[in-house]
């Protein structure tokens, strides 16, 4: 890389530009009103510093986010910049500029992703933004996420390991064909000359089991050519391979047996398979997982984007138009399997490195963990959510709740609503680390209470409360109280607004597929994507365009009211 200044709009390109869109064009106006927030210098870091001069990549940085504001291939990417004028008015280059090959996207994108730079993408445009006043920290925010399918196919078990072991065979007849026929006869060939999903597979499961094991013997046998004497050293750092070895972990033990060493598959041992969360479920995207949600499962990954929230009463008057518009100013990508809940303190983390801290914070309840209340609140945000409702056997009945419990934390005694005290009060740690306090009664008190049945079914016990620190109890109980005030739902109607940006970012930049393979790239794919959202709500800002009204049909708009 050879940085340069971001070029000036040639004379020509601009004076065709201009009479070809007379009412300007989303590239126009970004370059007229923002100019150029990437700079080389800000991807030094991912290029070499000697070499053959490669392409701009503050340029290229561009067209990604001109690509993803159409949902464009990178080939149609690539001729864009060589065909259409308000690419190349934003770009600075003459009419007669040939552009680049579409593979050079692919290349900055492998760079940045390597590099540990995917955030460049987003960040630099939200400097800017911060610098024209229109993000900063104490305002409103809005989390959610969406789900994104990754770009690999749903394989049963059977069909992993077989698609698994023709992967290696694949690229090992790509690296070292002559070492690879040395090493294999026909019969290899007939079984995975073709991709197993493609194949007839067995019906029985007897057929099925003995299929599967004659995939792990092979998997097996494959592993210990690549790592024989006579094999390359560089054979076992394929990335196929490396997935052979990882995927047959998870999926596959031996042992010896009187009859020699015999292939297991894990569902077979004690121990079993590995838990979703960990599970690899492709050869191809080592990264992706599987999960479920309000009943539906997908392979894939999950996108977290935070936005901000504009007052409606800035709102220039009569035109519709907010004084700053909704902008996301955080993007959180990670595989299908972490809760949303993990989620929230990683969000905030990065919103006060940018320096962008809300002062309020609107979530759905997947994000509103009780211990989350007293962390937020001590770096100054209100976190807005409703909490998780009590499932707890006494709520399901209509009984005697926790939050019926009279809770006395100087003198570390509780009252339940019968009027009786508790009789221990200890501090424990709970089995997923967490403190907690365990509060019990005792087995006398509750033995003749006439509300038993409403409290508890404990057959030698008195009643038991789990309560977390003080500090976490009031702070909910003080959360539980204000979600019933008509005060915080019309705070909470804010969130809504987010399924906006979803939409837009699964529609519009067309996320909910997954363009590339494996988390790094999705997540520079996410950036992307939250960059090309900022780009469009600010050319529709600049432009005066009010926001989108609810579609009305002809008949809803004709004036019925009666004649004077």
């Amino acid at each position: 890389m050879q940085p340069q200044p971001w070029p000036e709009v040639p004379a020509q390109t601009a004076r065709v530009a201009k009479r070809a869109f007379p009412r300007g064009a989303l590239a126009i106006r970004i370059r007229d009103e923002l100019g150029s927030w990437y700079e080389d210098e800000d991807f030094a870091a991912v290029y070499p510093v000697r070499g053959k001069p490669g392409i701009s990549p503050a340029q290229l940085a561009m067209v990604t986010v001109l690509q993803f504001t159409e949902d464009l291939t990178d080939r149609r990417a690539a001729d864009a910049v060589r065909g259409r004028l308000d690419w190349k008015y934003c770009l600075g280059l003459e009419l007669e500029d040939e552009g680049f090959e579409f593979t050079a996207l692919n290349g900055f994108r492998d760079r940045l992703a390597a590099g540990g730079a995917e955030r460049v993408i987003f960040d630099r445009l939200l400097d800017l933004l911060g610098q024209r006043g229109l993000v900063k920290a104490g305002g409103r925010q809005r989390t959610d996420s969406t789900h994104v399918l990754a770009r690999i196919r749903d394989l049963n078990r059977l069909e992993l390991a077989g698609e698994t072991v023709r992967a290696a065979l694949e690229a090992l007849a790509a690296a070292a064909p002559g070492w690879l026929a040395g090493v294999i006869d026909a019969s290899w060939q007939r079984v995975y000359g073709q991709r197993i999903d493609e194949l007839r597979l067995p019906d029985g499961d007897t057929a099925r089991r003995e299929l599967a094991v004659q995939y792990g013997r092979d998997g097996y046998d494959l592993l210990e050519q690549v790592r024989g004497p006579g094999a390359p050293g560089w054979l076992a750092e394929l990335p196929a391979v490396q997935a052979l070895r990882r995927i047959w972990i998870q999926q596959y033990d031996r042992e010896l047996g009187e009859d020699g060493e015999k292939v297991i598959r894990r569902e077979e041992r004690e121990h079993g398979l590995p838990p979703g969360r960990d599970r690899i479920v492709s050869p191809y995207d080592l990264d992706a997982r599987y999960s479920e949600k309000h009943g539906m499962g997908w392979l894939g990954y999950k996108g977290h984007f935070t936005e901000t929230v504009s007052d409606p009463a800035g709102d220039a008057p009569g035109t519709g138009r907010p004084a700053v518009p909704n902008l996301p100013t955080d993007v959180q990508t990670t595989h299908a399997a972490v809760p949303d809940v993990a989620m929230t303190s990683p969000v905030h983390d990065s919103l006060e490195a940018a320096d962008l801290l809300p002062g309020e914070h609107a979530a759905d309840s997947g994000y509103v963990p009780a211990d989350l209340l007293v962390s937020a609140r001590q770096r100054g945000i209100t976190l807005l959510g409703p909490l998780l409702a009590d499932t707890s056997a006494q709520a399901r009945c209509g009984g005697y709740t926790a939050d019926m419990f009279a809770i006395d934390g100087d003198n570390k005694q509780a009252t339940c609503p019968e009027g009786a005290v508790s009789a221990k009060w200890a501090p424990m740690r709970q089995h997923d680390g967490k403190q907690a306090i365990s509060v019990r009664w005792a087995a006398a008190t509750c033995r003749d209470c006439p509300a038993r049945g409403k409290c508890t079914t404990a057959t030698w016990t008195g009643r038991q409360l789990f309560l977390r620190p003080r500090e976490i109890h009031e702070a909910v109980a003080a959360a539980r109280a204000g979600q019933a005030s008509q005060h915080w739902k019309d705070r909470y109607k804010a969130r809504a607004g987010v399924e906006g940006t979803m939409a837009q970012a699964t529609h519009v930049t067309g996320i909910r597929q997954a363009r590339y393979l494996g988390l790094d790239k999705i997540r520079l794919e996410h950036l992307a994507a939250a960059t090309a959202i900022n780009v469009t709500r600010l050319d529709t800002w600049y432009a005066g365009k009010p926001l989108d009204r609810t579609r009305t049909t002809h008949l809803q708009r004709v004036n019925l009211a009666p004649a004077a």
